[in-house]
């Protein structure tokens, strides 16, 4: 049909999606010295060799593309999302693809003897998690085991109990006071067990989430793919609406966005249905609650100059009806959240109602965000002008890091290598082979012990095992190789935040880990061997894997604005206080995020280490969580 968004979106963004799209997929046989191999033959290219994954399918559902990362990049940012009113998926994600706040972010792990005070903000002083007698060592003498996560804050926990039309914020019932997540009495928002890894490149993971949940196939409802065989939508086929099954490969992405929205820790009140927050959503101004910069590289032309979110006309409906083939939307019936029709043609005026649309709003969602977030490739970093020939690209210490990093004493290319710098990445990953998930970049990391985070030997939330052909024994405790560009911006590093630095990050590999791996697989991690000489090189070579578009927010990477929760207000210190009177909810603080259009900011990303010793507060440095906002 005709389009009927005018201004066209950005030329940078139809340029990403005629990217010539080709998938390399190297079956190895998980033998150790095969991936070493394998990482020393490809070593040397860059990752602007390689092409987003092909989606053959995807004309199916979608019939325009660009309107499809315009409505991605809406939701993503979108605080209305959330049950609370307030929480995007932008919110944990909105610093280098990542989340950098110090207060209100540890989660005692299972096994946690640590007093864990919910309103506390982190210091220098609290990182790294374990630290040895001997640094070099892991077997040496403890003097410090912290078993705890720094995580993100999430909402409240609270029962959903219905959505209202037009209002952002869900109705929700209290389920009494957690002594996890409370303090004096009052409830706190929730913090997640693992820390926040970007969404910057996560497009070339196979499957997402740290234990891999993510899968590969989107059924267009919930992150497990075939496994979950009641996903279902709703297509109108010649006026009458039918139950289909999606099965669309190559996309992990979409699977993972449609996790979090119906997570009663991460964005939602408990039992909320996709029906629900879709019908919500389809009632509200896109980013009505936030800024748009007139310059946005795919919202710009749409953003309400003067005011808030997109322009009138643009609204989540027109969006959806632009970005998808009409069938799964255009039925003019009324059905009931088990997609049973109620009327053939009708409003959805009672609550439990949804229009097609509304009740589809799962397979919009999580095909969009994952558009949008295909766009976030970071591939012009120092190193990767290095593989394209400049050779001035890299100082003469970064290279020296580089061969320490390639080199088969560090062992670090047998799991960063390849374009992605990660095997659990396109090029290499072994896709389907879910009955021995190292071939898919799985590995022990001896971060944490097995016992507070199974990472892929878990299960997912039907509780069925995420790899359940893997022999659990020998994937205990793994956890997906992450990529490493603009790692100097994404701290707190590893899926527990237990390191607050890049040295730190380099201490840990060279004692092998801070955990023993248990059972038969010995301890730490392996035989790695960095010296202390070597060890700064290789922070170096870290350094050079930043973009600059990352490191300033500029276009594919700028954003709306956002206001983010840091914590509560306190008042004496020491006591929170409510968000109203009588309310067993504390009232938070909250931290302003300006929004970026294309030219991102002015000065660069605050790191998280700059954070927590208070860099960057002259204004030297962005997203610095000082600036107050009302959201």
């Amino acid at each position: 049909m005709p389009s009927c968004l005018t201004p066209p979106p950005s030329e940078a963004i139809k340029m990403g999606f005629a990217r010539s799209v080709r998938l390399l997929l190297v079956c190895s046989s998980a033998l150790w010295m095969s991936v070493v191999v394998l990482a020393q033959q490809n070593a040397g290219a860059s990752l602007k060799g390689v092409a987003i994954p092909q989606r053959p399918d995807l004309p199916r559902y979608v019939a325009n593309p660009q309107a499809l990362v315009v409505l991605g990049k809406s939701l993503f940012w979108d605080v209305q999302v959330g049950s609370d009113g307030h929480t995007a998926c932008a919110t944990c994600h909105f610093h280098a693809g990542a989340d950098h706040r110090v207060t209100n972010a540890i989660a005692g792990s299972a096994t946690s003897t640590d007093a864990v005070r919910p309103n506390s903000t982190l210091t220098p002083d609290d990182f790294p998690f374990h630290i040895f007698e001997n640094p070099n060592d892991n077997r040496s003498t403890s003097t410090r085991n912290r078993r705890d996560v720094v995580g993100s804050a999430g909402v409240v926990e609270r029962t959903f109990i219905d959505v209202t039309d037009s209002s952002a914020a869900d109705l929700g019932a209290d389920r009494g006071t957690s002594d996890r997540f409370a303090l004096g009495g009052l409830k706190v928002r929730q913090v997640t067990s693992r820390n926040a890894p970007s969404v910057i490149n996560a497009v070339f993971n196979v499957r997402n989430f740290w234990d891999g949940r993510a899968n590969d196939i989107f059924n267009g409802a919930t992150p497990f793919g075939a496994a979950d065989a009641q996903a279902r939508i709703l297509t109108n086929a010649g006026g009458t609406l039918v139950p289909e099954m999606v099965r669309l490969d190559g996309s992990s992405l979409a699977s993972q966005a449609v996790g979090p929205p119906l997570n009663n820790l991460e964005m939602s009140f408990d039992g909320r249905t996709w029906p629900q927050l879709g019908r919500k959503m389809l009632t509200l101004t896109p980013l009505g609650r936030q800024q748009v910069a007139a310059d946005d590289g795919v919202l710009g032309s749409f953003a309400n100059t003067g005011g808030t979110g997109l322009r009138p006309d643009v609204t989540y409906g027109v969006l959806i009806r632009e970005a998808f083939q009409p069938a799964y939307w255009n039925s003019p019936a009324v059905v009931d959240g088990s997609g049973r029709v109620i009327v053939d043609a009708g409003v959805p005026d009672r609550s439990g109602e949804f229009s097609q649309m509304a009740y589809n709003f799962s397979l919009f969602f999580g095909l969009a965000v994952q558009a949008y977030e295909s766009t976030l490739i970071s591939d012009d970093t120092p190193f990767d002008r290095f593989l394209e020939g400049d050779r001035g690209a890299l100082s003469a210490s970064q290279q020296q890091g580089l061969n320490v990093f390639r080199g088969a004493g560090a062992l670090c290319s047998v799991c960063h290598f390849g374009p992605e710098l990660s095997s659990a990445a396109i090029t290499f990953a072994s896709r389907g082979n879910a009955s021995d998930p190292r071939t898919l970049g799985f590995f022990r990391t001896a971060v944490s012990a097995i016992e507070d985070d199974p990472g892929a030997a878990g299960a997912d939330a039907l509780g069925s095992l995420i790899f359940p052909s893997a022999a659990t024994s020998r994937i205990s405790g793994s956890f997906k190789t992450t990529g490493l560009r603009n790692v100097e911006l994404t701290g707190p590093y590893f899926h527990a935040g237990s390191a607050a630095t890049l040295p730190q990050v380099v201490d840990f590999y060279g004692r092998n880990g801070d955990v023993p791996a248990g059972g038969n697989l010995g301890p730490g991690i392996g035989a790695i061997r960095i010296t202390a000489q070597d060890r700064p090189a290789i922070v170096e070579f870290l350094n050079a894997l930043t973009d600059e578009r990352v490191r300033y927010d500029r276009a594919p990477f700028d954003h709306p604005s956002l206001c983010a929760p840091i914590g509560y207000v306190e008042n004496p210190p020491g006591v929170l206080k409510p968000e109203a009177s009588g309310s067993p909810i504390a009232a938070d603080a909250w931290a302003w995020i300006p929004p970026a259009g294309q030219g991102g900011h002015r000065v660069p990303l605050q790191t998280f280490a700059e954070l927590l010793g208070g860099v960057g507060l002259d204004g030297s440095r962005a997203h610095t969580l000082q600036q107050p906002c009302v959201p």
